[in-house]
């Protein structure tokens, strides 16, 4: 998930078949450390869009526009001043470094073509936009870096500007094999990290995929390996070079579920099974890479605002459900200690049929046990009379018997409540949109976890918002490899309004076995049974979408809906059924075409 030398060499590749010869037509500032080229060429207008955020830097071609501030910040307006309708004559990349360098000829106030470069330094916190003369000294930056801030190099007007110092790394174009050997052996560490540490351009991500390709442990220390290891690990390198070199890149987003976790300028075969991927992980290609960095950070932007919207609701949900797992454990302990209520009932009847015996002031009576035949000692009160004692143990057999019923009734409740409570998280873990959020505060609130006029307060919906949200929000939509449409809810209230309004009696029903998890439904419309390869993909379906995602197997039921059924007054996705047929499945959706992709 890194911006390393070859993602940039990868990008100046597109750029300079895209831009070159293309005039700088609009200069924008949306952010602060922000800037939005529009330029135009033959082949259309492009947006270039660069950030020399700390937390997120980055430079791509864009597809939207973005709005700027009605009064441009001084580094617009200075990069207005010289550059706007300048020409792109060159975009460069020294070395491997993480370091694009845009050059721009125009005409001065004098009319004499001038030439100026614009260096972007893609370095995390260090990251820059700057502003260079045809010598090579400092306009201005986007971030001025004083002696104050940095002892190693200032980015101030009037500085010469120069590379930043890589710590002697080593070039994968001009390195040999015995040089690398010598570089990897001198780092007492994991071989992945110091083949990155040693070579300039090489994230920690292409590391252990370099170290995967060879077939070597890119965790194990590099003492451990031989000469032939590193040999292998060297033709991995040169082999990197030249894709370099050709530019013959394929950009691909490693997918966890539906998750971006990394990208690469290569493809990372320790994400693709069956080279090295584990269940739910997979590879989607993109044709450019400014394509896959804006739909990775769209759909990494995408998670981040619904988990930070949704903390809130997860915390609710959490802190109900472990009172309510504490409760419950309190009332199984209870209730076991009401098993021994039979043995005082036996205990009150053979003294009724026996007590006559007993003598005064004993502290016990040996009987025989006409239940089992077998002789059973009864310990007594010696305050007490044979017939105060049965008295008494009939009194504890009748509150020990009331406690169990009411222990019964309140923990199947409470249990009810666990479950509901669980498929609530279940729901908040597969949100993707602000509607799927509203249904479920909804849900909380019909619960009595969240009060109506708090939900109101803080501005987070209404009751008209609620119901819009809720058209709004809408099952998820597959299609199956045979053309069969299958729906899955999103939470509780869709559970029951794709089961009990939308399906027919006919169309199939599944749900993951004894976990919460989503209702999904193929839709039949009359046919006949679908073929095993739907009842499969509906299968994984049900497995993804509940508490057994990522898992290898899951058991998951399915019936005919006509077979399923709500009981009176349940909470809102509980059903009943009595006949259904089961299989396993594997959590995760791999190849499963979404309708939305048509």
């Amino acid at each position: 998930m890194a911006f390393d030398g070859v993602t940039i060499a990868n990008i100046v590749s597109e750029l300079k078949k895209t831009l070159i010869g293309g005039r700088l037509y609009k200069i924008a500032q949306p952010e602060e450390d922000e800037l939005l080229l529009t330029v135009k060429t033959g082949d259309g207008q492009f947006r270039l869009l660069i950030s020399a955020g700390a937390s997120l830097p980055l430079i791509y071609l864009a597809r939207d526009n973005k709005p700027s501030p009605l009064t441009a910040p001084n580094f617009c307006m200075l990069l207005r001043k010289h550059l706007q309708n300048g020409r792109i004559v060159d975009i460069s990349q020294p070395g491997l470094e993480r370091v694009i360098q845009i050059h721009i000829e125009h005409l001065d106030e004098l009319g004499d073509l001038c030439r100026k470069t614009l260096v972007v330094e893609i370095m995390g916190k260090h990251s820059n936009i700057i502003f260079c003369d045809a010598e090579g000294r400092i306009i201005d930056s986007i971030k001025r870096v004083s002696a104050a801030v940095s002892s190693v190099r200032e980015v101030l007007p009037g500085k010469p500007y120069f590379v930043p110092h890589t710590r002697d790394k080593l070039d994968i174009f001009s390195a040999d094999q015995e040089t690398m050997l010598q570089a990897l052996r001198a780092k007492p560490m994991p071989l992945f990290r110091a083949l990155y540490d040693s070579f300039t351009g090489i994230s920690p991500i292409l590391a252990q995929e370099l170290c995967f390709r060879a077939g070597l442990d890119g965790e194990t220390p590099t003492a451990a390996f031989e000469r032939e290891d590193y040999r292998k690990l060297f033709l991995g390198l040169e082999e990197l070079a030249q894709t370099v070199r050709k530019a013959d890149f394929s950009p691909c987003i490693a997918y966890h579920g539906r998750q971006p976790v990394e990208f690469s300028a290569i493809p990372l075969t320790i994400y693709a099974a069956p080279f090295g991927g584990t269940s739910g992980e997979r590879l989607v290609s993109f044709a450019t890479m400014s394509e896959l960095l804006e739909t990775y950070y769209a759909e990494k932007s995408t998670l981040t605002r619904i988990r930070q919207k949704s903390a809130d609701l997860r915390r609710i949900v959490q802190n109900a459900l472990e009172r309510n797992v504490k409760k419950y454990d309190l009332q199984l302990a209870q209730l076991r200690d009401t098993e021994k209520r039979e043995k005082y009932r036996i205990y009150g009847e053979l003294l009724n049929t026996y007590g006559y015996s007993a003598r005064p002031g004993a502290d016990s009576i040996e009987v025989t046990n006409y239940y089992t035949n077998e002789p059973l000692t009864i310990p007594l009160d010696t305050a007490l009379t044979a017939t105060e004692n049965a008295k008494r143990y009939f009194d504890r057999y009748n509150k020990l018997k009331r406690t169990h019923e009411a222990l019964t009734k309140l923990s199947a409740e409470v249990k009810d409540e666990i479950t509901h409570l669980e498929s609530i998280l279940a729901s908040l873990d597969i949100a993707l949109q602000e509607e799927d959020l509203i249904e479920i505060k909804e849900e909380l609130i019909e619960s009595g976890y969240i009060r109506r006029r708090d939900f109101d307060r803080r501005g987070q919906g209404t009751k008209k918002q609620t119901k819009k949200s809720k058209a709004a929000s809408k099952p998820f939509h597959y299609i199956s490899s045979d053309g069969f449409h299958m729906y899955v809810g999103k939470n509780n209230f869709q559970n029951d309004e794709l089961t009990f309004r939308f399906a027919s009696g006919g169309d199939w029903w599944f749900h993951a076995k004894g976990i919460p998890g989503s209702h999904v439904v193929v839709k039949c419309d009359g046919t006949d049974t679908p073929p095993d390869s739907t009842f499969e993909e509906a299968a994984r379906l049900a497995a993804y979408y509940s508490r057994g995602r990522g898992a290898d197997k899951v058991e998951i039921d399915y019936v005919q809906k006509k077979h399923v059924k709500k009981p009176g007054g349940a909470k809102p996705g509980f059903v009943v059924y009595y006949t259904n047929y089961s299989m396993i499945a594997a959590g995760n959706i791999d190849g499963i075409r979404s309708a939305e992709e048509n």
